[in-house]
């Protein structure tokens, strides 16, 4: 069984407050009508950017709003409105898209989570002592990884797999971590 983190990072925000959730990052123009590919950091990209989604963005122009999109050669091209030629598209490139989520708004999967539920959470081991904290979430091609940064300053990356984090309490900001023989070993040992 996997434990799956979804990807998109985030602002930290007080508590009860909307976070603003980086969902993607506009790439280049593509063809002469204003379409640009975006590097999509999300996994629900259908939601993020369905027609009419509302996607802040600090740049030239405060939002944008997505007027059309389709996968070409597995990368999402979009066409935001008012966004007409291949200048305007090249004018934002670069952009992060952002939209704001409620903190408390969890994935539809149980064992899912947002890698800013994630991180700041405290990794403990079976018996309770403390590990270290949870910095980042990485999205390797072969699985996810906690990146978890130790009493000693170093940084350890952690499978995110149910056989080696066996519960998830983001609630609590509490990851429990069972780690194989060999895994917290400095390199040198």
């Amino acid at each position: 069984m996997t434990t799956t983190a979804c990807a998109s990072t985030s602002s930290t925000s007080s508590s009860g407050s909307p976070l603003r959730v980086v969902v993607g990052r506009i790439g280049r123009p593509h063809g002469i009508r204003g379409q640009v590919t975006v590097e999509v950091r999300t996994d629900e990209p259908d939601e993020r950017f369905a027609p009419g989604a509302v996607l802040s963005v600090d740049g030239p122009v405060s939002e944008l709003v997505v007027e059309r999109t389709h996968w070409h050669s597995g990368r999402l091209l979009i066409s935001f409105v008012g966004v007409t030629d291949r200048s305007e598209a090249e004018a934002i490139r670069g952009l992060l898209l952002h939209v704001e989520r409620g903190e408390d708004e969890t994935p539809d999967e149980p064992d899912e989570y947002y890698d800013s539920s994630l991180t700041g959470c405290t990794a403990v081991l079976l018996d309770g002592s403390e590990l270290g904290l949870i910095t980042e979430v990485l999205h390797l091609p072969s699985q996810d990884m906690l990146v978890v940064r130790l009493a000693d300053e170093r940084d350890v990356l952690i499978p995110f797999v149910s056989e080696i984090v066996p519960e998830v309490d983001i609630v609590a900001r509490r990851v429990v971590v069972d780690p194989p023989v060999g895994l917290l070993d400095p390199p040198d040992a």
